[in-house]
């Protein structure tokens, strides 16, 4: 598929996609996402990629919906609009591949929410965040969601009411970002960390992510044996067993998937 707002590649089992619209600061536009969640529907039947680093184009990760597709539209558009963005937010939490964001400038509003619904998180020093919706009369209900579970209450809720920038460090503090590096490092390590993924099995990976996703809204109990049942069966699984096996040997594992 030729792509028009995103940009796609793949190298070494991690695939790179990149907001490419940065003369709107990678505004998220129906055309962007819709393009997003189709590459990533493409990338997850792919056996050979492992991770997948999503990225911005020129000086920002991106500064959330375009407001030109809202202003002027009737309601189903708008609601449609929205849409797509949360069944990306969902998508990228359902494929088998830990997806890392690799922000740069500034990721505000539906921007931030990216970030938020992101696995894994790696900024520049520089990186600002905000949910500045408030300002603009159109609270950010939709980036409330994914902000509110990554970060703690108290401090979503701050972002929120007052729609004020916090720094990458401030990010970190509070969860939102796993780590933060020098901004002339920013593509080297987020591809250091994208390494360490994928030397791993996929279809564990993918078993572990979606596990996780699972048990996080459950209670401890229930989680537990939720928990119980997925280790059980992984246990039998062919890369399971090639790795236990690998470990005894002191060998290195040759995964199957």
């Amino acid at each position: 598929m030729g792509y028009k707002n995103i940009i796609y590649d793949e190298k070494e089992q991690i695939g790179f996609l990149t907001l490419n619209r940065p003369g709107k600061r990678n505004a998220l536009s129906l055309g962007l996402l819709q393009e997003f969640s189709f590459c990533l529907k493409q990338a997850a039947k792919k056996k050979d990629v492992k991770v997948i680093i999503v990225k911005g184009a020129g000086t920002d990760f991106c500064t959330g919906h375009d407001i030109t597709e809202i202003l002027g539209s009737e309601l189903n558009s708008i609601r449609n609009l929205f849409q797509e963005c949360l069944n990306l937010m969902i998508l990228i939490h359902s494929i088998p591949q830990p997806v890392i964001a690799q922000v740069q400038g500034i990721a505000t509003a539906a921007g931030c929410q990216l970030v938020a619904a992101c696995d894994l998180v790696v900024a520049e020093v520089g990186a600002r965040f905000a949910t500045p919706g408030v300002k603009i009369g159109l609270f950010c209900t939709t980036p409330m969601v994914a902000l509110s579970r990554v970060v703690g209450k108290k401090k979503a809720l701050e972002m929120l009411l007052t729609g004020k920038f916090i720094s990458a460090q401030d990010a970190m503090a509070h969860g939102l970002v796993n780590c933060v590096v020098p901004e002339e490092n920013l593509e080297e390590e987020t591809l250091k960390l994208a390494g360490d993924i994928a030397r791993y099995s996929l279809v564990t990976l993918g078993l572990g992510k979606q596990a996780f996703y699972q048990q996080i809204e459950m209670g401890e109990k229930e989680a537990y044996h939720y928990a119980k049942e997925v280790i059980s069966s992984n246990a039998l699984m062919a890369d399971a067993v090639e790795g236990m096996s690998a470990f005894s040997e002191k060998r290195t594992p040759v995964w199957k998937e």
